[in-house]
């Protein structure tokens, strides 16, 4: 009996084994027919099926096949049949784009750049399916210039069975402006400061040349973020810009607005580092004189940045190549945000390459030289994202980014660097008028020429009474160097015939270089050469007369700047002081020109900041029995001493104020915050101006004027309608006699 239940299930089993077999027998592919096919071979259409001879075929194997076919793109319908070990496989061919045709389109790049970024290509598959998304696709790409109101419509012209032709029919239509710029919400500052953070501006009648005035997506994305970097600059480090909407007015004009949340202000808590254990913290000592002296200070997130250069430069320097660093932020009580600035070693990975995409007018050779990461080197996360804000930064790419590749190495990657190219020639123009008088510019320029990242420039100013242009030249890294060479010529006439008898005509080239030497304090030498022409006319007083003629010059120029403000836009803390110096190395009328200038700030409560600056000037002849020719002698600038006119203080030949050899300047202002606090467009300032002008080194009989001037008044700041207004009344306290005043001043400046 136990045999025989033995016996039962082992032929029961040996039957199992029999028919499984018997059934991947039944099931194993031996032949392949392609049916419908034209240009696609069959031996192709085979491979894309990935199905070949004494496969075992199942639905699962067949469902995926049939998904592969599909997927290339190629077929219009496919049948797959499997009977008695055969594979049939029936297609029906996508017809062939021939031409991709775009009507009510000029512009050759226009058409280029949307042939790019279409789905269906010229001599490809024509998959009906995908024409929505491909308007779309030119649809978006118009909006990003601003272009709102674009209708496109498609025709399919059938040439015959296996080809077509693909027609778009474009209206762009008119562009959208943008009418109004309004920020609401829990904003803390006025529109008026909040408008100079953005780039977007406001369309007016004049606004002839302007591109900030249309809507733009990736402007606004950018107005956004540097609204965020404004606030958190500001403490503000919980700050929400919830939304950017915009909201047609009229047929072609937006309303755009920012709804701000800047929440509350934030100071530094406690901050520390970790470090791994075999790093020496000695070296990173320094670092805790930074933190000491960050604590309880208001929030910057410009600060965290700089801890972050701080860390890089010191890990560098003590060859700990592999890193990252990862920042912890908590709020704990009373405002405050502690800080933890984790170290972390890295996987030892080195770059094998770098495959640079998207550049089609930017030379690759610029690319790679504005890389911190090269080819070679061990991968670090913190240099490659610097390499990536390296080329943000200069403003040529409207996008970059970079993704990491494996190789067959696994010690070594490939970095793929994609950029995005935009456009980058710009027109500028705009003109201002005020009790100075009246001036005009236009400028035009271009950021990549050659598409070496250069810098070409031109432009032309008109004043009341003078005339100048100039062409400039910078290139960003000279001879590899990190360094900036720019080159310039310049052609200016400065007419007072009218007022004072003479009249120069000034040409100029000049070669000249600034880089950091240190940390914020950065060297700016010149080179430039001078033809002057000065002439006279009867009218002129007899130290004019004496000096007509024509002059050459050779001048080698060099200044330092430190620049320790908090922001260099609008800064509430810190100072800037600049010092230069000209020195004549060859010249027919030689003088020395010095100048020493600083200014403070300082916010004592919000927005309430104090400013206060010192100016020093001087020029000497180098020449015995030679004067500083007058187009050399110094006056005071208009905007350092209010409440007096422009050029007519100090010494005084005749009825010509004539300039000085020194000039010196105390400047204090500070604005006020509460009053006129709801009126969004308007800024108040209170100042108090005092300098002095004397000197006259051509006649020991003029009176040198050497009197302390002084005023104080009122400065307002006006953002209407046809532009930026601005208005000071002034009453002088001290004076000389021969000095003329002038109690209210305004300027009106806007561009186009």
């Amino acid at each position: 009996m136990y045999i025989s239940a033995i016996m039962k299930k082992f032929v029961l089993f040996l039957f199992l084994i029999i028919s499984s077999i018997s059934y991947v027998q039944a099931d194993t592919l031996k032949k392949i027919d392609v049916i419908g096919n034209d240009r696609v071979s069959k031996n192709t259409i085979i491979n894309f099926s990935e199905l070949k001879i004494g496969d075992e075929i199942n639905p699962q194997v067949l469902n995926n096949s049939l998904k592969k076919l599909y997927d290339t793109n190629f077929f219009e319908d496919v049948i797959v049949n499997f009977d008695n070990n055969l594979l049939s496989i029936k297609v029906k061919e996508y017809p062939i784009i021939q031409e991709i045709i775009f009507n009510g389109i000029k512009k050759k790049g226009t058409i280029d750049e949307l042939k790019e970024a279409l789905s269906l290509k010229e001599k490809n598959p024509f998959n009906e399916l995908e024409i929505s998304n491909d308007v779309n696709k030119i649809l978006n790409i118009y909006k990003r210039s601003g272009y709102y109101f674009v209708k496109v419509d498609v025709d399919i012209e059938k040439l015959n069975k296996t080809t077509v032709n693909l027609v778009y029919n474009v209206d762009r239509g008119e562009r959208a402006t943008i009418s109004r710029i309004e920020f609401i919400g829990d904003k803390k500052y006025k529109n008026k400061k909040l408008r100079n953070v953005i780039v977007s501006e406001e369309d007016k009648p004049w606004k002839l040349v302007s591109k900030k005035k249309y809507l733009d997506i990736q402007r606004i994305n950018l107005d956004k973020r540097l609204l965020k970097i404004f606030y958190r600059n500001k403490g503000y480090y919980n700050v929400v810009i919830n939304d950017a909407y915009s909201k047609l007015i009229d047929n072609t004009n937006f309303l755009l607005t920012f709804n701000i949340d800047a929440g509350e202000k934030y100071n530094f808590g406690k901050i520390s580092l970790v470090l791994p254990d075999d790093y020496d913290l000695n070296k990173f000592k320094n670092l805790n004189k930074i933190f000491k002296k960050l604590e309880n200070k208001l929030f910057n997130y410009a600060e965290i940045e700089d801890i972050l250069d701080e860390i890089e430069q010191i890990a560098l320097l003590q060859n700990y190549e592999f890193i990252d660093i990862d920042v912890e932020e908590k709020i704990v009580s009373n405002n405050l945000i502690n800080f933890i600035f984790n170290v972390k070693e890295t996987e030892n990975l080195y770059v094998r390459k770098i495959n640079i995409l998207g550049n089609n007018i930017t030379e690759e050779s610029f690319i790679r030289n504005s890389l911190i990461v090269d080819e070679g080197d061990p991968f670090n996360k913190i240099l490659q994202n610097k390499s990536i804000n390296n080329l943000k930064s200069k403003g040529i790419f409207q996008s970059v980014r970079y993704e990491l590749k494996d190789t067959d190495d696994n010690l070594k990657k490939d970095i793929n660097l994609f950029v995005e190219e935009k456009a980058t020639g710009e027109i500028a123009a705009g003109a201002g008028y005020g009790t100075d008088g009246s001036s005009f510019f236009v400028g035009i320029s271009e950021n990549n020429f050659n598409g070496k990242g250069i810098n070409l420039s031109t432009n032309i100013e008109l004043g009341t009474d003078s005339i100048r242009g100039s062409i400039f030249y910078t290139n960003p890294n000279f001879a590899y160097s990190d360094r900036s060479l720019t080159s310039s010529l310049q052609s200016s006439v400065t007419d007072k015939l009218t007022d004072s008898g003479y009249k120069t005509t000034l040409n100029q080239v000049s070669l000249g270089t600034k880089y950091e030497q240190f940390d914020d304090l950065f060297f700016s030498p010149s080179l430039s050469i001078a033809d002057e022409v000065l002439k006279t006319t009867s009218t002129a007083s007899a130290a004019y007369k004496k000096q007509a003629g024509s002059y050459f010059d050779t001048i080698f120029d060099y200044g330092l700047t430190y620049d320790k403000r908090n922001f260099k836009y609008q800064p509430t803390d810190g100072y800037i002081s600049n010092w230069s110096q000209a020195l004549p190395i060859v010249s027919n009328n030689s003088s020395i020109t010095n100048l020493y200038s600083i200014t403070g700030y300082n916010e004592l409560v919000e927005n309430m900041v104090v400013s206060t600056g010192i100016f020093l000037k001087s020029v000497h002849s180098l020449d015995n029995n030679k004067d500083v020719r007058v187009s050399k002698r110094l006056y005071v600038p208009a905007k350092r001493l209010r409440g007096f006119e422009a050029g007519k203080v100090g010494p005084k030949d005749g009825e010509d104020y004539v300039g000085g050899n020194y000039v010196a300047t105390l400047n204090t202002s500070t604005t006020l915050p509460y009053i006129l606090e709801t009126m969004e467009n308007v800024d108040l300032k209170l100042f108090l101006d005092i300098g002095n002008i004397w000197g006259v080194d051509y006649d020991s009989s003029i009176d040198e004027s050497n009197k302390i001037r002084s005023s104080s008044g009122l400065a307002l700041e006006i953002f209407s309608p046809i532009g930026p207004i601005n208005f000071s009344y002034a009453e002088a306290i001290t004076k000389a006699s021969t000095d003329k005043t002038e109690s209210f001043r305004f300027q009106l400046g806007t561009t186009f």
